[in-house]
């Protein structure tokens, strides 16, 4: 069995790491090597091992326990540890102990009574590409996926009608058995999961016509997902209820859609703003000119005063993006790139020339002089 990574290691984080710097490196991890959305070899068992350090790590009680004694105070406790005396958890943790051992432990394991009660399922987590656009005015996007939900026809009971649900013999309802074995230490007492009602307490006399029994229905569902304006890469959705199906009655977790933009051919933002850069010639720079800026909501004319130098800035009031908050919106960012002409007509050279001498003959500096100049 190949040795355990320090669970330290596994989120990437410090010893010292506060409670919010372990929960952020697990959503980060668990999302990213979640079976749902990482098909490679490998991805699920990294997942689970991100799972169970976050178990630990999570836990103040199990944190310590892990601090001082490392993975030795975890054997055999389903990640858990001794804790401080004999409260529910510690004694959990110690017949998870002796469990490993002898199949068993102290009488009353609540490790089994927790599984018996109703618990939400796990979250999933999808990635959504959408355009710049739709990143900056939203929109509905419909999505199909598959999920487990509550059987129309019993309501998640399993049977046919309410009086075919009757409480188990074996475990009289609770959802437990104990067994007791002997051993050179004396006698153990064991608590696991009913082996005829599967942890639930119940039995069913007539299965529900449409499930079959098992409460839930596997369907393929089309889901509305309502995108806000001035989303950006990374931000997440969450759809309450399309996660993984809960267990013993418990609610579905939920689903995380992260948001992935895609780039714009001439547009680029930052935060609230928007950037452009924009081309015009040397003689509109030098003379001046108005051109109609495109903006996401359309053109904007835009005067260029006389002089303009080459990537100088331009602010446009209001045409970024709307904060997601509704707090303000954002500028347009427009950058002159002057382009100088590769090939010049006839006619267009001789203007140039006739330029070139009419500032020699009024004894005008060229700007390569003037640069000089600092040298001497």
């Amino acid at each position: 069995m190949s040795e355990k990574r320090d669970y330290y290691e596994v989120l990437g984080i410090s010893k010292g790491a506060s409670d919010d710097e372990i929960k952020k490196a697990y959503r980060k991890l668990a999302k990213k090597y979640h079976p749902d959305v990482n098909k490679e070899p490998g991805a699920e068992e990294k997942f689970k091992e991100v799972n169970e350090a976050y178990e630990v790590l999570s836990d103040p009680q199990k944190r310590a326990t892990y601090d001082q004694f490392g993975h030795a105070g975890m054997d055999g406790m389903g990640a858990g540890g001794f804790g401080g005396g004999f409260s529910s958890g510690g004694f959990d943790d110690l017949n998870d102990i002796f469990g490993s051992f002898f199949g068993g432990g102290f009488g009353g394991g609540g490790s089994a009574r927790r599984s018996n009660g109703p618990r939400k399922g796990q979250d999933r987590y999808m990635q959504m590409k959408i355009s710049f656009m739709d990143a900056i005015f939203g929109k509905t996007e419909t999505i199909t996926i598959d999920v487990d939900e509550q059987c129309s026809q019993c309501m998640g009971t399993g049977a046919h009608s309410k009086d075919d649900v009757t409480v188990c013999p074996t475990c009289h309802g609770s959802g437990t058995v104990v067994t007791q074995q002997r051993t050179p230490f004396g006698v153990f007492q064991s608590q696991s999961v009913c082996p005829d009602c599967g942890g639930t307490g119940k039995k069913i006399r007539k299965k529900c016509s449409k499930c079959g029994g098992k409460g839930y229905e596997h369907k393929r569902v089309s889901v509305d997902v309502k995108i806000p304006a001035g989303i950006q890469s990374g931000q997440q959705l969450r759809v309450s209820g399309k996660g993984e199906r809960g267990a013993n009655g418990g609610p579905n977790g939920d689903l995380y859609i992260e948001i992935m933009v895609m780039k714009h051919d001439y547009f680029v933002r930052d935060g609230r703003n928007i950037f452009i850069t924009i081309p015009i010639s040397s003689v509109d720079a030098t003379l001046g000119c108005s051109v109609d800026v495109p903006t996401v909501y359309g053109d904007v004319e835009l005067s260029i005063p006389s002089g303009t130098q080459n990537g100088q800035q331009f602010r446009l009031k209001g045409k970024g993006v709307k904060d997601l908050r509704g707090s303000g919106q954002g500028d347009q960012l427009v950058e002159v790139k002057i382009e100088i002409p590769k090939k010049l007509s006839g006619e267009e050279k001789d203007m140039y020339e006739k330029l070139r001498k009419l500032q020699a003959k009024g004894g005008k500096e060229s700007v390569f002089d003037k640069f000089k100049k600092a040298f001497k």
